[in-house]
């Protein structure tokens, strides 16, 4: 889904806030992600985006009428084949794409590991699914899909929380991104 909140420019002649100049809209791809470990491990995809293989967490966008936690229960799902249960907050990223300026809100949760059913047919974009320890995450840095998938990891590892109060509020979120977006690490 694509967002956009305004931004007034400010007048070169002073601090204030010119009201004659045109708004700014800045559009925003809203998504979710899930860190999932275990024993030390990653869950990771190899997926297909704009014809190059990347690497990424399981993650995408939030449909009509979910919850970002259930947008990315579903996400994993579809991805990975893999069931999994939210367990916290981990952080609200944003990345700009150098190229395109485009923005991605990313909303990571940690997530437990429940089972894998390797038998269900995965999101066409998959062309694999692993399990990398942080290393071998590393190692893949130029495939990365986006720098947030390695903070991510590392935000994790060093056991950083954030408090879901910061998406408490009026649903859908998807009418709150500006005040998700005051909460956000720049990545």
């Amino acid at each position: 889904m694509r967002f956009g909140w305004q931004v007034r420019s400010k007048s070169n002649s002073d601090n204030s806030v010119c009201e004659t100049q045109a708004d700014t809209v800045l559009p925003t791809d809203l998504t979710v992600a899930a860190v999932v470990e275990q024993d030390g491990k990653f869950l990771i995809v190899e997926e297909r985006s704009s014809g190059v293989l990347v690497i990424t967490q399981p993650g995408g966008h939030i449909e009509s009428g979910e919850s970002p936690e259930e947008a990315c229960t579903r996400e994993v799902l579809e991805e990975t084949g893999c069931d999994v249960a939210i367990n916290s907050l981990l952080g609200v990223y944003l990345w700009i794409q150098p190229q395109t300026r485009r923005q991605f809100l990313r909303i990571v949760y940690v997530a437990d590991f429940l089972q894998q059913d390797l038998k269900r047919k995965l999101d066409e974009s998959v062309h694999a699914v692993h399990w990398y320890n942080k290393a071998d995450v590393e190692h893949h840095v130029r495939n990365l899909r986006t720098p947030v998938v390695i903070r991510s990891i590392e935000d994790y590892v060093a056991g950083k929380r954030q408090p879901e109060s910061i998406l408490a509020g009026p649903m859908p979120i998807q009418h709150r991104v500006a005040d998700v977006l005051a909460n956000a690490a720049l990545v």
